[in-house]
Formats: C-alpha cells, sequence, structure tokens
C-alpha cells in the first residue's frame, strides 16, 4: 500500500469542496471493482480456494486403490518400481467416501465433499503446473483466475480488495499467481503475510478518521483533475482506484484480521490458539471472515511444501497442519448458513508417481485429485477413476480447464463470453478449451 502523498498534512472540507466544485465533477473516476450482472444466476456468491503447494500424492490422499494396497503387503506387484501407498483409507460420512487416514478430520466431512479422482494438467513441472492452474497458461503470463472472477463479479464492498491471497510465502509462479496481468490492475490479488503485520501501513496514521478521510479526498479531487483527458488509461484509473480501496482497507481490514473476538467453540473449531497470529488455522478463519465482508476471491496458500521426492511420509505432518482447519472452514460455513452459496476448492497442481523414488514419488502430471464442496457442487460423491495404481486415467478425465470453466460456471457465467479484448484478440480465463463438469452439479 502505497503511503499518502500529502503525510501530516491537514486540509480543511471546505478547500476540497470549492476545488470539485471548480472542477466541476466528483464522479470522473471510473469504478472498475462495481458489482456486476452475471450471465445467469449464479449459485455461489464466492471462492475460497485452498492451494496446497508442491503436488499432493493422489493415492495417498483421495485417490483409494485397495488393489494397490493388497498386493502390496502381499508382495504381488507387477513392477518391482511400484512401491504401494504408506497408509490406509477408511469410508467416511454417511456416503463412505474413502479418504486416507492422514486427513481424520476432512473424512468426518466427506458428505460435503465431491472428490475429482480424474485431474490432469499439462505439465510435469512446478512452475508451469502452478502457473496453468492459476491462470489457464502453463507458459505466458496471463491473469489469474481471482483477478478472471474479480472482472466478471465486482464487488459489493467497495473498502476491501475483491480478491486477496493469504500466503507467508510465495508457491512457485510468484505473484504471477494473483497478477492482473491486462485485465484492468484493480482486479489483481492482494496479498495478507499471516504475522505480526499482515499488511503494511495499515494502522491510521492521523489521530482522527476525519483528518484522515479529509486527506483522502483532498489527494483524490487531484487525481480526477489529473485524469481528465487520461480516462482510457487504465493504469492510471487503477492507480486512482487503489488508494480508494487502501482507505476502506483502513477502516475495515483491521477488524477482519483480528480473530480475538472469536468464540473459544469457534476457534476450537480451527484448532487456533487465540494469541495465534498466523498458521493455516488462522488462515482459514479469516477467509471465512473475509467471505462474510463481501470479498468474492479468497486464495490460501499453504505454507507447506508437499513436494515428497525423498520422503513421503513428510505427507503426515503436511496433513496434521491442514487437516483440521480446512474441516473447520467446511463446518463454519455450514452452520452459518454460507456454504451453500460459497464454492470451496481444494486442489494442488498435479498427482505423484506410484512409482518410488527412494523413499519418496516424483511428479506426476497424468492424475491427481481435487475435491469441491458447497456453491451448487454435489456432496458425498467421486466423480472420475484412475487404473488400479493410479497411474491412468480411465474414465471421465478433469483438465485444469475444465475446472475453470465448471467454476466460472457455478458463479453464474458462461466460461467462453466472459473475455476481455487485448492486443487485438479475445482473451478468456480458458483460453480455446474447456468443458462444464455437468455431472457434479447439484
Amino acid at each position: 500500500m502505497t503511503r499518502s502523498l500529502f503525510a501530516g498534512s491537514l486540509v480543511m472540507p471546505g478547500i476540497i469542496s470549492h476545488l470539485l466544485a471548480k472542477d466541476g465533477t466528483t464522479a470522473v473516476v471510473p469504478n472498475a471493482l462495481a458489482a456486476r450482472t452475471t450471465h445467469f444466476p449464479g449459485r455461489a456468491k464466492r471462492v475460497i480456494f485452498l492451494y496446497m503447494t508442491g503436488g499432493v500424492s493422489h493415492i495417498e490422499s483421495f485417490d483409494h486403490k485397495p488393489e494397490f494396497i493388497r498386493r502390496g503387503k502381499h508382495g504381488t506387484l507387477p513392477r518391482e518400481e511400484l512401491v504401494a501407498p504408506t497408509w490406509g483409507f477408511a469410508p467416511g460420512g454417511q456416503c463412505g467416501t474413502q479418504v486416507n487416514d492422514i486427513f481424520p478430520h476432512l473424512r468426518e466431512c466427506a458428505d460435503d465433499l465431491c472428490v475429482i479422482k480424474s485431474m490432469i494438467t499439462d505439465e510435469n513441472d512446478h512452475f508451469e503446473a502452478t502457473l496453468g492452474l492459476h491462470t489457464g497458461s502453463y507458459t505466458i503470463k496471463r491473469p489469474s483466475m481471482g483477478s478472471w472472477i474479480s472482472y466478471g463479479l465486482g464487488t459489493e464492498n467497495q473498502e476491501l480488495p475483491s480478491f486477496v491471497v493469504l500466503a507467508k510465502k510465495q508457491a512457485y509462479g510468484g505473484s504471477s499467481l494473483w497478477s492482473s496481468d491486462f485485465l484492468p490492475g484493480s482486479h489483481g490479488g492482494r496479498r495478507i503475510k499471516p504475522g505480526s503485520e499482515p499488511v503494511r501501513y495499515l494502522n491510521r496514521r492521523l489521530e482522527s478518521a476525519e483528518a484522515q478521510r479529509t486527506e483522502f479526498e483532498f489527494l483524490q479531487s487531484f487525481n480526477r483533475l489529473h485524469q481528465k483527458g487520461r480516462e482510457a488509461n487504465s493504469a492510471l484509473s487503477a492507480r486512482i482506484k487503489s488508494f480508494e480501496t487502501a482507505y476502506g482497507m483502513q477502516n475495515r481490514m483491521p477488524e477482519i484480521l483480528n480473530v480475538r473476538g472469536e468464540s473459544d467453540a469457534t476457534l476450537e473449531l480451527y484448532g487456533l490458539d487465540r494469541k495465534q497470529p498466523d498458521g493455516f488455522g488462522w488462515k482459514c478463519l479469516v477467509a471465512r471472515r473475509f467471505a462474510e465482508h463481501g470479498v468474492p476471491f479468497i486464495e490460501l496458500i499453504d505454507d507447506g511444501n508437499w513436494d515428497s521426492h525423498s520422503r513421503i511420509t513428510d505427507h503426515e505432518k503436511l496433513a496434521r497442519r491442514v487437516d483440521r482447519p480446512i474441516a473447520g472452514l467446511l463446518r463454519d460455513l455450514k452452520q452459518r448458513g454460507m456454504l451453500d452459496d460459497t464454492l470451496v476448492v481444494w486442489t494442488t497442481e498435479f498427482g505423484r508417481t506410484p512409482k518410488g523414488t527412494g523413499k519418496g514419488r516424483s511428479h506426476h502430471r497424468y492424475a491427481f485429485s481435487s475435491w469441491l464442496a458447497g456453491g451448487g457442487i454435489k456432496g458425498g460423491v467421486t466423480y472420475g477413476e484412475t487404473d488400479d495404481f493410479g497411474e491412468n486415467i480411465v474414465r471421465d478425465p478433469v483438465h485444469v480447464h475444465d475446472l475453470h470453466a465448471t467454476m466460472l460456471h457455478l458463479l453464474g457465467f458462461d466460461h467462453e463470453h466472459l473475455t476481455f479484448r487485448h492486443a487485438g484478440r479475445d482473451f478468456r480465463l480458458t483460453d480455446v478449451h474447456g468443458k462444464v463438469i455437468r455431472p457434479i452439479l447439484a
């Protein structure tokens, strides 16, 4: 956030009124974040996107392979390099969806989950696969899905960003994962770092809200004067809008980020200590609070790394960090009546091979698992299937473009018509691909 150009100055409101009257307008700055009408009524109003960076092993999370486990125990695997799953599975909920033992809390939420076992992506490298998952483009920087959704929906809460990213560390791809690229800059994601100072300069410098408002209006009056004749400059519009959002954030953001006012029962749900300013539990609780305040796209990036080349057993401690908080988020949204119109997506960039690499597993783009919940999704179901060893998809493949198309559909958009004109062509999140996965829609 940029500091005010008039730090420490106080300007009388009468001067501002005189400037605005002389200018002849108070509404020159176009609002790129104004709420917009969707193509058709959507089932979801917002998305909470849970990204597990590094590549979660599908055969040790949500893709149960009983034959693989059985043959591993009996020493009858068809190929020497195959290594059977490390942990067992058990059915969860009334639906009986099989979930790995390292996710005991999520297993209890199985009736709300739609597990996709047949995800596929185009790249086997972390950077490209992560970029493709977030932008639909594997090689060239493009607007992130959060930016596309912000562009399509806008936001009803003008005091907060329309797209926030909760991440202490950058994942593969860095800030490209929340960049707006050629979309108006207002749609870029606002990164929030868990810790003692999640957002820099968030605390108000001036003693009174009235003085801060006066300074802000004075600055914006000059911005409006400067913008006359430059209305087509989207970068300038975004810059001006950023000051408005920054001012609003100083009013609302501290309240959202401070979870100490939550009840003991709610904190317990997320496995969170009242004095704990970070951790995945804090991210999940803050995500719910952003959702309550009208933010349409909230991404949580796990600060661990599931890239288990040398030790697949690392998955156990990584799962322990996120399992209870994510289950708590689902339960909290449900008991508040928010899950019906909140789409929750859990995913990673690719899976891991059924072949062993020492005590670990390597990258595997040909099959991995994701799940969705709420927001118009059928709960308690699975979709797609891999072979007995989780190596190749044998039924209903779901490409990353299909996941994006389905997310947009649930928000009320035809993914082929949510476009932006740039460099002489109409771009979209799904490029020239993507189909809605209709069997999983409620």
